[in-house]
């Protein structure tokens, strides 16, 4: 039986050896040569991070483009999802694929396919994708060049995309003076291929950055490579010990950011997105819209009041933020799991990109971020935030996630934690706004047995409340 190759809402991903493998991954591969080859120029970049034989697949899939009639740009090292992407732009190709499995554990991997605009593929390019490959499963052929002829003809060149990438970071961030300001910083790439690039792009002044878990470790050394705060106790542990102003962590592939202030105190992912906001608006008076994902944070809409500008609230993905901040020209998207993209870059999540903009918030506003923390509130009042993560048995899954759905569509809940639903939304989970200015979500992942919960509110007991308000109503209280 084949195996179900499908692009989830950040791409296809799969258990190593199990079903992705080298024949599943040169069968996705053929077929994506197959939509490059139906437009313009095709041509891509190929590029992949540190995981279990993540050159050894980037490779496959370059001999497949390339034997395709595919222009191939091999990137020369593991490199974060968001440096391939933005050579898609540097170097005028048509797309781009990208083998990572983000933040997944460490015996997943998966395929990322960007478009020639440089941001998350649209359920249609991904649609189209997948047409593709399942006429290759239903009896197409799989082209394949040997990889030393393809380099000798050309047909594959190997680059380094480091210098663009730091080029263009270079314009949207003064990195002379944030290397002149002496900081402190410690930075967490999780073993994850976000290795050497803080370092690179601050080196050359008085501010330092000491790295940990830099070395290429395809188990990450036992680690669950997503940068929040029960994953990371090391660099939480270093942080406390006051030695640095900034910490600074990335995900597998670096996509994504998480930051830790100078006390050792985690900075979660919504006051990210907010302190963000408040900084380009308040600090760089950068004007322009927000968009911002339905998980993530209420301080964007009170800062939107705050400032005169309008936030717009879609569903979670950057396959859907991103276009919206292309058709808005957005300063700034994001979402809850700490991807953030900003206006003159890709439209997609760069988490190295987003430290570094924290670097500069320090020195912009001249105090210790968490200071920098208190002012936000000053500005939009206390706002708390938590996420349960329940993990169901891969069988199980599909079921369960129907089951769900369908109790939620026959009886939404009209009251949570004793506050009255005021609205819902229904396109992407199910959102619950209360009246007391709260609101709880539950989720379904799509790459994972994974169901989440979500909550924001003004304190952290109503938070746990209305997490397990709504745990409870559906019979998932066991799983937490």
């Amino acid at each position: 039986m084949p195996v179900e190759i499908k692009f989830g809402t950040d791409g296809w991903r799969g258990i190593i050896a199990d079903d992705f493998t080298y024949e599943s991954v040169r069968i996705a591969a053929q077929g994506i040569a197959q939509y490059l080859t139906s437009r313009p120029n095709p041509s891509a970049i190929v590029g992949y991070d540190t995981r279990f034989s993540s050159d050894l697949f980037a490779r496959e899939v370059s001999q497949v483009l390339a034997a395709n009639g595919v222009s191939v740009h091999l990137i020369d090292a593991p490199a974060p999802t968001q440096v391939s992407t933005f050579a898609i732009l540097d170097r005028k190709v048509s797309g781009g694929l990208v083998i990572t499995a983000s933040h997944n554990p460490y015996y997943f991997s998966g395929l990322k396919y960007k478009p020639e605009y440089a941001g998350s593929a649209t359920p249609e390019v991904t649609n189209r994708l997948e047409e593709e490959i399942q006429r290759v499963q239903r009896g197409g052929r799989v082209r394949l060049v040997r990889f030393e002829d393809a380099l000798r003809d050309r047909r594959i060149q190997v680059f380094d995309p480091k210098p663009a990438y730091i080029a263009q970071v270079n314009r949207l961030v003064k990195l002379d003076r944030i290397k002149a300001a002496g900081l402190r910083i410690l930075h967490e790439p999780m073993y994850g291929a976000s290795q050497g690039y803080v370092r690179a792009l601050l080196s050359g002044g008085k501010t330092t950055v000491e790295e940990i878990h830099q070395e290429r470790n395809p188990g990450f050394g036992g680690m669950h490579p997503e940068p929040i705060a029960q994953y990371m106790p090391e660099a939480m542990e270093r942080m406390r010990a006051g030695k640095f102003d900034l910490g600074i962590a990335n995900d597998g592939d670096a996509d994504r950011v998480g930051i830790i202030d100078e006390k050792g105190q985690f900075v979660n992912q919504l006051q990210v997105m907010a302190l963000l906001m408040m900084y380009l608006l308040e600090k760089r008076g950068i004007k322009g819209d927000v968009v911002r994902s339905l998980t993530s944070t209420s301080m964007a809409d009170e800062l939107g009041k705050r400032f005169g500008v309008t936030v717009h609230e879609m569903p979670v993905g950057f396959k859907y933020l991103g276009p919206k901040m292309a058709e808005v020209n957005g300063i700034l998207a994001g979402e809850e799991s700490g991807g953030f993209a900003f206006r003159g870059h890709i439209p997609e999540r760069d988490g190295v990109l987003s430290g570094i903009m924290f670097a500069d918030m320090i020195v912009d506003y001249g105090r210790p971020l968490s200071k920098i923390l208190d002012h936000l509130t000053e500005l939009v009042g206390p706002h708390f935030y938590a996420r349960h993560d329940l993990h169901l048995d891969r069988q199980e899954y599909p079921a369960r996630r129907q089951e769900i759905y369908g109790r939620l569509q026959q009886q939404m809940p009209d009251e949570l934690g004793g506050s009255k639903v005021i609205r819902s939304r229904t396109d992407d989970g199910f959102k619950f706004y209360l009246e007391d200015g709260s609101w709880v979500l539950i989720r379904f992942s799509g790459t994972e047995p994974l169901i989440r919960v979500y909550s924001e509110a003004s304190s952290k007991e109503r938070v746990e409340q209305l997490l397990a308000a709504l745990e409870e109503k559906l019979g998932l209280r066991q799983l937490v």
